[in-house]
């Protein structure tokens, strides 16, 4: 739970801190999770999830496609160490959520808070679509915007995560059957980052 305390600091994600994090981090119906370890330490996470009842971006894409809304997939609770920020990890953790919804068949799709200018420019550089921006009532005293994401299609998803996958010595390692968390690591002890501290 540190990284996650970090970012909360940093950023203010997520908006409302959690009772209890650990629970919050694997909320819902989830179909896994992922951590990213630079030099051997977490520093970051995605999960993915089935659709739900009353999710907005799911129900959008329905609007938009006329699948079901059961046919997509919640990327959801990615976050990135601060100080780990500048070697594209958010980009990798991105495409290995993908990459678990297309093996499942389904459609990745996702929300943001509108307030979130770093993690909308991650979203927009890969190439995912905003659908929409929505009012979503979190509770009677609580009301936020949230931007809603399609991903792209498979094929260009592709070549973007081949790229990023390749970057600076950025290399996937497999997943433990024993487990519901996949790691994805960092193995680039030293190498210069590839973007700004403020990107993912």
């Amino acid at each position: 739970m540190r990284v996650l305390a970090e970012v909360h600091r940093h950023d203010g994600y997520p908006l409302n801190w959690p009772v209890q994090p650990g629970a919050w981090l694997s909320d819902g119906p989830l179909l896994g999770s992922w951590v990213a370890e630079l030099d051997g330490r977490p520093v970051g996470h995605i999960g993915l999830s089935h659709a739900a009842a009353g999710d907005s971006a799911p129900a959008l894409w329905s609007g938009r496609t006329g699948a079901p809304p059961e046919a997509a997939a919640v990327v959801t609770r990615l976050f990135v160490s601060p100080g780990a920020r500048g070697h594209s990890l958010g980009a990798l953790l991105v495409g290995r959520a993908v990459e678990e919804a297309q093996r499942h068949g389904l459609h990745p799709v996702l929300d943001v808070l509108s307030g979130d200018a770093a993690a909308a420019a991650l979203y927009e550089r890969l190439g995912w679509e905003l659908m929409d921006t929505v009012e979503q009532q979190w509770s009677p005293q609580q009301t936020v915007y949230v931007r809603c994401y399609a991903a792209p299609l498979a094929a260009r998803w592709a070549s973007a995560s081949a790229l990023v996958s390749q970057k600076d010595g950025t290399r996937p390692v497999p997943p433990r059957p024993d487990t519901r968390h996949r790691h994805v690591v960092y193995a680039g002890q030293g190498a210069a980052p590839s973007g700004g501290q403020g990107e993912y």
